[in-house]
């Protein structure tokens, strides 16, 4: 075993070790929607007297932190998103409505004098407020005697002795007790039953209560001390919830509820669940490929792709990143793309071996991670810049699917450069390994490229025909975006969207029928998988919602909540211009970094064929009427990322044979290209597909789309790299006098691959 050997054998052990005990040292932080519970978004808005800004969002967060302590919700998250928003996360929390209400109320509360009783919709003096009180009686009120930054605390109790029922004891700060003793004092010189000797608690602009000093209280001196008791024939519930304001403070600018979504524990625990189910699914047939395909070596590399989930894992574990439902989509995913790394390193083993078998399989092996590194390299930044899209441009659990994403991808290049060249190594070092090359698996080209090889297909001799049929193919799924429209979930219109399962199974015809007859004939209803139904609307009040759990009671049985959505109409078309904005700098961030790796024929033919696989993509949805939400979107910029991915390997390959034979046409040179990168597409394509086609069938409804879209993504993107990009550089080719790359170096085994490339025409 040589010294480099070692090293990288230490070293994949101690990433190994470190990465098992994170594992079991740590938990994994699970986003509301694997676990259940309340997200609301609460986004701060000016006033007269006030601006909402950084610094005052940041003051609302803290005082609505302390009304959240005092909820009793465990381990709820709060988060300032921008200058103006704030992300609340209350895990368990089923009951938005009361949570939104108590999170969303500015609670600006003050104590003003009754000037006297008058008519209902009098209009009010300078310096004076009419207010109907708690009963209803029209009140003129005098200025603010005393406001909510002279009240400490407050707190509920119950006056079980003389039966008064419950109060609220409410403790001041500062000066706050003199202007209460002056309030009271003031209004202890009116006689008893004058509506003059009540003082109006307001609180939002509402009088909560307007209780009559007590007859004891002398006049002028009032109710002294620094505390006093808020009496109003309150229920347990309100009192609580005033006390639970006044604690809190008052916020210094109102908030208002802009997104929230609830998500029953049920719906995430069966995610996890099938999720899990799916990747061991998917792990094993991918493991079981790897080795038919590639024996030994593909044995090793399923070790590795274990030691990847690990190593993702943990990295997960380190940074703390939530993971959430498209996230955890996103870390099965990324098992598939980790197959890329390790079938591109032993098909160019093949190579290597197959050109100069002399230099023995250590030497090809090494010549395999060498010449592979380049693909490897400039197909994971192409990923990688659709996860940083992601994380930048997007919100919520899509983020966090970019998050995942971008770990994954950093996480397979660690499995296949260090952990599977670790065990490749130390396997070559064994002399019965050397003496059985056939075992290894890289002693021969495969089947299909030997094939291949035999039948020699000039498949871009009529490029024109292939660009052809991807225009035919982009107009008619294209029009599917014209004809039928695109389904655009509430996350992007705005609106509610409300999911629920029954007991007894009905139709979406039964549940749209029954809907409609409640009073909502406009409401989109349909089915979320086998057993859920959805219905979407736009602004829906919770009595409103409440009435339809009730209609659909009636034709199901009982109902259960699976998930509940709310985004306002002005943050639905900011998600649809992040979405827009994330797709159109993800095609220009990839046309920059492929015009500077290749030259700009490369680039634009690669950026095209994205395009073409985006169209498709999308248009396919349309025709399916499938919705179009923040976890498609993920999928879409995945499917960029995997196309450019595919188009990459092939260009990286035309880029290298043209500058060892230079005075070949290039329309040869892009035919050798495709047939030669073809064992690749297909291995690391089977690959994806297991894990996707495991996360299709038994990844739940929430998982079924998104699965969906990326093998229908993969399929066209495989097609495309080949039959779109190459063909359309063919004929960009074919329109420019500029000169091919220079020669590059040629190794031993480089010169021997060129020949028998040209030779046969592979």
């Amino acid at each position: 075993m040589t010294r480099a050997t070692a090293v990288r054998a230490v070293l994949a052990l101690a990433v190994l070790l470190g990465s098992a005990f994170l594992t079991v040292t740590k938990s994994p932080r699970l986003g509301l929607d694997l676990r259940g519970g309340t997200q609301i978004v609460l986004e701060a808005r000016d006033t007269a007297t006030a601006k909402a800004d950084r610094d005052t969002t940041e003051r609302a967060m803290e005082v609505l932190r302390k009304r959240i302590d005092a909820l009793g919700v465990a381990e709820p998250t709060l988060t300032q998103s921008g200058d103006r928003r704030i992300i609340v996360e209350l895990p368990s929390v089923q009951d938005p409505k009361q949570a939104a209400d108590i999170l969303g109320r500015t609670a600006q509360l003050a104590f003003h004098p009754v000037l006297g009783a008058t008519e209902p919709g009098a209009t009010a003096t300078p310096g004076t407020l009419v207010m109907e009180d708690e009963s209803g009686t029209a009140l003129q009120l005098g200025a603010a005697g005393l406001t909510g930054s002279g009240v400490k605390g407050a707190e509920a109790q119950l006056d079980s002795q003389q039966g008064l029922g419950w109060y609220v004891t409410v403790d001041f700060r500062g000066d706050g007790g003199k202007a209460w003793s002056k309030l009271t004092g003031d209004a202890a010189c009116q006689a008893p039953g004058d509506p003059r000797r009540r003082v109006a608690i307001v609180l939002d602009d509402k009088v909560i209560s307007s209780p009559q000093v007590d007859p004891s209280v002398s006049c002028n001196v009032g109710i002294t001390g620094s505390s006093t008791q808020i009496t109003g024939s309150f229920s347990p519930e309100e009192a609580r919830e005033l006390a639970l304001l006044i604690q809190g403070g008052a916020l210094p600018v109102p908030v208002d509820v802009v997104e929230q979504r609830t998500v029953g524990p049920t719906l995430g625990a069966a995610a996890i669940a099938a999720s899990t189910e799916a990747a061991v699914i998917g792990v094993a047939c991918t493991a079981i490929f790897l080795i038919c395909v590639y024996r030994l070596f593909g044995a090793l590399a399923a070790v590795a792709l274990a030691s990847y989930g690990l190593i993702s894992y943990a990295a997960l574990l380190a940074l703390g990143a939530t993971l959430t439902l498209p996230g955890l989509a996103g870390f099965v995913l990324a098992i598939g793309m980790a197959v890329d790394a390790n079938v591109l390193v032993f098909e160019r083993a093949r190579e290597e071996y197959a050109a100069s078998r002399r230099r023995g399989l250590a030497a090809a092996l090494t010549a395999g991670f060498r010449n592979a590194w380049s693909a490897i390299a400039d197909s994971n930044i192409t990923t990688l810049l659709a996860a940083g899209l992601l994380f930048f441009f997007a919100s919520g659990p899509v983020r966090g699917f970019g998050v995942t994403l971008g770990i994954g991808v950093l996480a397979s290049m660690v499995s296949a450069l260090v952990v599977t060249r670790a065990l490749t190594d130390v396997a070559l070092a064994l002399g019965w390994v050397r003496r059985r090359p056939g075992l290894t698996g890289i002693a021969g080209l495969g089947s299909i490229r030997t094939r291949l090889t035999r039948m020699g297909p000039n498949l871009l001799r009529h490029p024109r025909r292939w660009l052809a049929i991807a225009a035919a193919v982009t107009v008619l799924a294209g029009s599917g975006i014209a004809v039928r429209g695109l389904n655009l979930d509430v996350e992007f219109t705005g609106g509610r969207l409300v999911e629920y399962t029954t007991s007894r199974t009905i139709d979406a015809e039964t549940a749209r029928q029954a809907v409609s007859d409640a009073g909502f004939p406009r409401a989109t209803v349909g089915t979320a998988g086998s057993d859920a139904i959805s219905i979407r609307t736009g602004q829906l009040s919770e009595a409103d919602r409440t009435k339809i759990e009730q209609a659909l009671e009636k034709v199901g049985g009982s109902t259960t909540k699976l998930r509940d959505e709310f985004i306002g109409p002005s943050l639905g078309a900011e998600l649809r211009r992040g979405a827009l904005i994330a797709l159109g700098v993800a095609l220009a961030a990839q046309l920059g970094y492929l015009a500077i790796r290749f030259r700009w024929t490369f680039a634009a033919a690669s950026v095209t064929a994205m395009a073409h696989d985006v169209v498709v993509l999308v248009g396919v949805f349309a025709w399916l009427g499938k919705p179009i939400d923040g976890v498609f979107l993920a999928a879409l910029l995945t499917v960029i990322g995997y196309s450019v991915n595919d188009s990459v390997v092939v260009f990286d390959r035309v880029r290298e044979l043209w500058a060892r034979a230079r005075k070949t046409p290039f329309q040869q040179i892009a035919n050798d290209a495709v047939l030669q990168t073809v064992p690749r597409t297909v291995n690391t394509g089977l690959g994806a597909v297991f894990i996707l086609t495991a996360l299709a069938v038994l990844g739940g409804d929430s998982l079924t789309d998104f699965a969906i879209a990326l093998l229908i993504g993969i399929v066209v993107g495989t097609w495309s790299s080949m039959f779109t990009a190459a063909p359309l550089a063919v004929e960009l080719e074919s329109h420019r006098p500029t000169p091919p790359p220079p020669a590059a170096k040629r190794s031993p085994g480089a010169v021997g691959a060129a020949r028998h490339s040209n030779g046969a025409q592979v």
